[in-house]
């Protein structure tokens, strides 16, 4: 039986402050960054994490937050030199580091190039001053003009821009003009999401008002509009790319059910493994506060098996993402469980249509992509 693919996820917890919206595990400054200690229990972990994947190669690093540009372009060096230690890399293997335009200039842009970075993802989220504000974002709009341009300048030819829409007041104007902005720059890759608001959150606890869902699905059909005009494609709910080798590989790992290794204080990971003939897929997590993380870096807080109807829910969850869809062939590939297992549901919202296929695929359609989250509770154990 074939390995999916393996990509590494890295996580630095530390914010310059925590945005109101944010439901990550991330801490906000109280006292300067101990990168040194952290990196020593990074590398302590990626050490035991290699062993759990023996003769893997590794297609994509992605080092997330928190804050990763907080960091100083030495200390990422350090990691990825020792990672590529502990692990095979893939020759075009990619490597992403997720900035925020507050917390880096141009010199780090460079330094992070250096380092073996080669890809970018940043945080801008709006344009707009005022609704920065209202998100909590310690930059402003010029900050994200000038991390755009030293993005560039220093040599990245993958990058992508991070963008919300759906904000606080937001009318439809204003969030086209995000995106008209956001496009001028011709990004290769454009993450544009609507803002949710999650339990554990300060927005949760005194919830601003929002966009009702008409106004939402205004925004929805001008901004699909305005990112095919810019020349960027959708590949998947949020994610447009100007082609496919712009395309995020780490995030359509994540996508395809492929496995990932984990590192860093409430990092998630996934492995499958065979045993006696049959494919397991095992979930773990490491423990979230940075403190008990840097003492004791390989301790799991979860680590547990997927059943049958989990691996079935959990498959559709991240697959009918896609535009794309998935085939009954990587179903199977990625689960070890027989694709008749679905079949029926399948045409039972098919024949709502939800989806749609072919010979070879199985996707959303226009309408089943509206109704997502109804679409995959199709799929509950």
């Amino acid at each position: 039986m074939r390995q999916p693919p393996l990509g590494l996820y890295v996580h630095i917890p530390w914010c310059t402050r925590k945005c109101p919206y944010c439901d990550f595990n991330s801490h906000s400054l109280s006292a300067a960054i101990p990168e040194n200690d952290y990196l020593h229990a990074l590398l302590e972990d990626a050490a035991a994490e290699a062993e759990h994947f023996p003769e893997r190669v590794l297609r994509s690093i992605f080092i997330g937050g928190g804050t990763p540009s907080l960091f100083s372009g030495e200390v990422i060096a350090r990691l990825l030199d020792r990672l590529a230690q502990q692990f095979q890399f893939a020759d075009d293997i990619e490597i992403t580091l997720e900035a925020n335009p507050g917390s880096s200039d141009a010199a780090r842009f460079a330094a992070y190039r250096n380092a073996g970075v080669n890809r970018i993802s940043l945080g801008v989220q709006s344009f707009d001053d005022d609704a920065l504000v209202k998100l909590g974002r310690v930059h402003c709009a010029a900050d994200a003009d000038a991390a755009i341009e030293a993005i560039k300048a220093a040599g990245f030819s993958r990058w992508n821009i991070d963008l919300m829409h759906g904000l606080p007041g937001q009318q439809e104007s204003e969030a086209m003009h995000d995106l008209e902005r956001a496009l001028s720059y011709h990004p290769p890759h454009l993450s544009w999401y609507q803002l949710t608001i999650e339990p554990n959150t300060r927005f949760y606890s005194a919830p601003p008002t929002l966009p009702d869902d008409n106004e939402l699905a205004d925004i929805q059909a001008a901004g699909l509009h305005a990112l095919l005009s810019g020349g960027l494609h959708q590949y998947e709910v949020s994610a447009f790319a100007s082609s496919v080798q712009q395309q995020c590989r780490h995030n359509e790992n994540y996508w395809k059910f492929g496995d990932y290794a984990a590192l860093g204080a409430g990092a998630h990971g996934k492995r499958t493994r065979f045993a006696n003939g049959k494919l397991h897929v095992e979930r773990y997590a490491k423990q979230r506060q940075p403190a008990s993380y840097m003492r004791e870096p390989l301790r799991r807080v979860a680590n547990n098996t997927l059943e049958h109807n989990d691996l079935v829910f959990e498959f559709m969850l991240n697959a009918l993402r896609l535009n794309k869809g998935f085939s009954y062939e990587l179903f199977e590939e990625r689960t070890g469980v027989g694709a008749q297992t679905i079949v029926e549901r399948v045409r039972r919202l098919q024949r709502r249509g939800l989806l749609e296929q072919d010979s070879s695929m199985v996707r959303a359609s226009e309408l089943g992509r509206l109704y997502l989250n109804d679409v995959v509770a199709e799929f509950l154990p």
